[in-house]
């Protein structure tokens, strides 16, 4: 069997709602999306929901190659990116291409890749996350509690911008998770707003009135000194890392004991890199936790590895050009089926359709840093999110 050619479908969707954070507030319902198929000589075709055109400056490394061999074709890819760097698109290419043939691998195995990856069951623990800073206290609490209702008992809030509504809205997310757990699993995200001090400064207050399990990017991603000054500070867990791109990055966070909790996903050079990263966090008793994704493909890697600890999952309506995909919400889990593969089923019309029909403005996505990050808190305009008159 060997690797004969790709195809990498791009588009942009309209979510059914706006995500935004402590950068930009206001959020923005557009994002730029991709398809990648790996195609083979038998016919048999690996799928990854990304991707990017730097695929086909990296494309002849494994063209002709049998695509059994993820690891080692992943690995080929790193060595030859080594001087210009794994960042940037090259290293979204990567984990595109490392997710379509991991998907690929499991289509040939015709089994889930959750059992490709050896796990022992196909299933991974769940907390919600709005991503919606710009969400009205009517519209967070639905959303939390709709969570709640499929078992989950842990949620993330996006904070940052005013301690007032901050302290107001983690009390909206704990009511509305209470049905689920009584002393539900509170996390918070500043999303590298605040520096090293503001974060112990305004976490230790929030402190004083809700249980946080843990911090999310209280300081800047590449920071251990700021971060290891924060975990010691307070008495919540840090989680970083979700925005670096491979082992070589995470290592000074892990090694520097800088986070507490340390967040993994498919921009850790794809499913390969990723768990390289969770096999280094095992061997410092670190837990992991998922970052969310499109219709949850990653949850077969969380399923599989030992010390994962809760899965990201939102909302948004990310998968306007999928037919279906084999997984759904019960008891608090994201629970998988036995479809081979990422269990994705792309819908031919709905992605021509969405290339067709393009929206007359481009996204702003990923968000820009926010005036006065790490200095001073610029405080919210009137009219900049729903809730603020």
């Amino acid at each position: 069997m060997k690797i004969t050619g790709y195809r990498l479908e791009t588009y942009i969707q309209q979510m059914d709602r706006a995500i935004g954070d402590a950068n930009y507030p206001a959020g923005d319902d557009l994002m730029g999306s991709a398809l990648l198929w790996i195609e083979t000589d038998e016919g048999v075709s690996g799928v990854a929901p990304s991707g990017n055109s730097k695929v086909g400056d990296l494309f002849h490394l494994i063209e002709g190659e049998d695509p059994r061999g993820v690891a080692g074709l992943w690995k080929k890819m790193v060595d030859y990116v080594h001087k210009g760097g794994n960042e940037g698109e090259v290293n979204g290419a990567i984990a595109a291409i490392d997710v379509a043939l991991w998907d690929l691998k499991a289509k040939l195995n015709n089994e889930p890749l959750w059992k490709t990856l050896g796990a022992r069951e196909g299933r991974a623990k769940a907390y919600a996350s709005d991503i919606g800073y710009n969400l009205t206290d009517d519209e967070l609490h639905a959303f939390f509690s709709r969570m709640a209702d499929a078992g989950v008992e842990g949620g993330k809030v996006k904070i940052g911008l005013s301690m007032k509504d901050d302290l107001r809205r983690l009390g909206i997310v704990q009511d509305a998770l209470s049905k689920a757990k009584a002393r539900p699993y509170l996390n918070i995200d500043t999303n590298e707003y605040w520096s090293p001090k503001q974060a112990i400064r305004y976490i230790s207050q929030i402190e004083e009135k809700f249980n946080i399990h843990w911090a999310e990017e209280p300081a800047r991603r590449w920071d251990f000194d700021g971060l290891r000054q924060v975990s010691r500070g307070i008495t919540a867990a840090v989680a970083s890392g979700e925005n670096l791109n491979d082992i070589g990055q995470m290592y000074p966070l892990i090694s520097q004991q800088a986070v507490d909790i340390v967040n993994i996903g498919v921009g850790h050079s794809g499913i390969t890199g990723c768990r390289q990263v969770a096999n280094m966090c095992y061997a410092y008793e670190l837990p992991v936790t998922m970052m969310n994704c499109q219709a949850n493909f990653m949850a077969h890697l969380a399923a599989a590895l030992p010390n994962h600890n809760m899965m990201e999952v939102v909302d948004p309506g990310r998968e306007k050009a999928f037919a279906s995909w084999d997984n759904h919400i019960e008891g608090g889990w994201i629970v998988m089926g036995n479809e081979p593969g990422l269990g994705i089923t792309v819908d031919e019309a709905k992605l021509k359709a969405l290339q067709d029909n393009p929206p007359k403005r481009k996204p702003n996505f990923p968000f820009p840093r926010r005036e006065g990050a790490g200095l001073w808190i610029k405080d919210l305009e009137p009219g900049e999110v729903a809730w603020k008159k």
